[in-house]
């Protein structure tokens, strides 16, 4: 079991390099990789959510998950979680995260496959 700590984790939202990470004491224990989706209404899409190994089961996923869906809605954007953890953290937090248009996901999942060289 990781050792617990009375350090307060810090979000810090790093968009030109496309990661949402969790900070303690100055180190990052996780991080959301996204992407902005470059049509209208510029959707921020979580593709990755990563917890360092040795922070795991200490709520650092969910917490980026919550503070992802919070800067979205702090910019009036939907979210598209094709990340497995985000979707699921998603479903089970249907108040906290919206549901995005299917047109959003469409685009979101055609940018993602043109900046990956899929078809």
């Amino acid at each position: 079991m990781p050792e617990s700590t009375n350090t307060p984790i810090e979000f810090q939202d790093e968009r030109a390099a496309g990661r949402l990470l969790a900070v303690e004491d100055g180190a990052t224990v996780g991080y959301i990789a996204y992407f902005v989706l470059t049509e209208q209404p510029h959707a921020l899409v979580a593709v990755h959510t990563v917890v360092e190994p040795g922070h795991e089961g200490r709520g650092i996923a969910g917490g980026l998950v919550r503070t992802f869906y919070g800067l979205a809605a702090a910019e009036g954007v939907p979210v598209v979680p094709l990340c497995l953890y985000a979707a699921s953290w998603a479903a089970k937090h249907p108040g906290e995260a919206p549901v995005a248009p299917a047109a959003v996901v469409a685009a979101a999942k055609a940018q993602l496959a043109a900046a990956s060289g899929l078809r």
